[in-house]
């Protein structure tokens, strides 16, 4: 989560205890514990309890822009929204459906409108295609190189869909690679494990030798800033790709 000043924005003059508490811990705490819940899970909890008390205000537009942030796609929300209003009621339903069409621009699960709206959400740019690596790749990505010295880092971006092939990282000392997830939601995988689903503020460390890939899933981009582990002799082996099979069975 972005650092909140919310509450001290709105409050801090005339309540700033609760301001405080807002700010420091509510987000700065209770949504930064990771370890049982993730930051996608904590969105649909929160969107449940505010449409459930009526709560369908710029908070809840605010909670429901998270929610997107978090790897929430539209088709999750329109059916969690659905489940909800069973229970909630249909005049809650309908208020948050008119809040969530706006968060979730109805341009399909790929085009440039939904590229550049997804953008908007990154904190670094999407890129360029990534022409040069795209025969490894299953579908369309892009590439933003975000520091090409000491360390190389860049910003990779999956469509819906996309991954890239199996493939190792190789060294005689060192090297490797960390993924930290930045956007949407995605999938990594090691050979013979199962694959494991990837939010923002993820983080992945793969070890030289281990074969791997990532990708985003079948209805959500997904960005990860890739880092290169320095090593010694360092080289990349690209394999066979992740098969439609293997992909549809996750």
């Amino acid at each position: 989560m972005d650092k909140q000043t919310a509450g001290k924005d709105a409050l801090g003059g005339f309540a700033p205890e609760f301001a405080a508490l807002n700010d420091d811990v509510l987000f700065g705490e209770v949504w930064s514990r990771e370890v049982q819940l993730s930051l996608r899970d904590r969105s649909l909890i929160t969107v449940t309890a505010l449409m459930s008390m009526g709560l369908v205000d710029s908070s809840f537009q605010y909670h429901l822009a998270t929610a997107k942030k978090n790897g929430v796609t539209k088709s999750e929300i329109a059916e969690a929204l659905t489940h909800l209003a069973f229970y909630a009621g249909w005049p809650k339903a309908w208020a948050a459906f008119r809040m969530a069409k706006e968060v979730w621009l109805e341009e399909g699960n790929t085009g440039t409108s939904d590229k550049a709206e997804y953008e908007k959400g990154l904190p670094f740019p999407i890129g360029q295609p990534n022409d040069a690596f795209a025969q490894y790749f299953v579908g369309q990505s892009y590439l933003a190189p975000l520091s090409t010295s000491q360390v190389g880092i860049f910003n990779v971006t999956f469509e819906p869909g996309c991954r890239n092939n199996w493939h190792t990282h190789h060294a005689k000392s060192g090297g490797g690679q960390i993924l930290a997830c930045i956007g949407g939601r995605g999938y990594y995988q090691e050979w013979g494990k199962p694959a494991r689903v990837l939010t923002p503020g993820d983080i992945v460390n793969i070890p030289a030798g281990v074969k791997h890939w990532h990708g985003a899933a079948p209805d959500s981009w997904f960005s990860h800033l890739a880092v290169e582990v320095p090593g010694e002799a360092a080289t990349n082996e690209w394999q066979e790709p992740v098969t439609d099979e293997e992909y549809q069975n996750l």
